[in-house]
């Protein structure tokens, strides 16, 4: 679990993770995680660095922010483990099944989640876990 709500620390833990993986060091659960995230996506590779941790990532210039994207999956992975909202596990499971791809499913699993929380910050409101789930469930019948 993360339990920092510094940018700079969370995204030296990816970057360190990282750097450990690629170096072939022991890892903790969560670096292990970290490490399966990025490898997922070798086109934040030059990003996870300690160079990079500072940096901001505009979407107006179409920047993508890497360390936002990881943690979505993270974010994501934890929801499944805990089965929290309830009934996630059940439709990530069936999303694997039907789309055999771990990386699409939490991709479009992640669309949902971001839309939701984009929502919830919009309104200055908790996020709608029933509007979030029903999301979940329209992906299960359009996959």
């Amino acid at each position: 679990m993360i339990f920092s709500q510094n940018r700079s620390e969370l995204r030296k833990m990816y970057s360190d993770a990282w750097k450990k993986y690629c170096s072939k060091l022991p890892l903790t659960a969560l670096e292990t995680q970290i490490a399966d995230i990025v490898t997922w996506h070798p086109e934040y590779h030059k990003n996870i660095t300690v160079e990079n941790i500072d940096k901001d990532y505009l979407p107006d210039n179409g920047q993508s922010n890497p360390f936002l994207h990881m943690s979505l999956h993270l974010g994501l992975r934890e929801q499944v483990a805990t089965d929290r909202p309830t009934g996630i596990k059940k439709i990530y499971l069936t999303l694997i099944k039907k789309i055999q791809d771990a990386h699409k499913v939490e991709h479009q699993m992640i669309e949902c989640l971001a839309e939701i929380l984009w929502e919830a910050q919009s309104k200055k409101k908790a996020p709608n876990e029933l509007q979030y789930l029903k999301s979940l469930r329209d992906l299960v019948d359009k996959n």
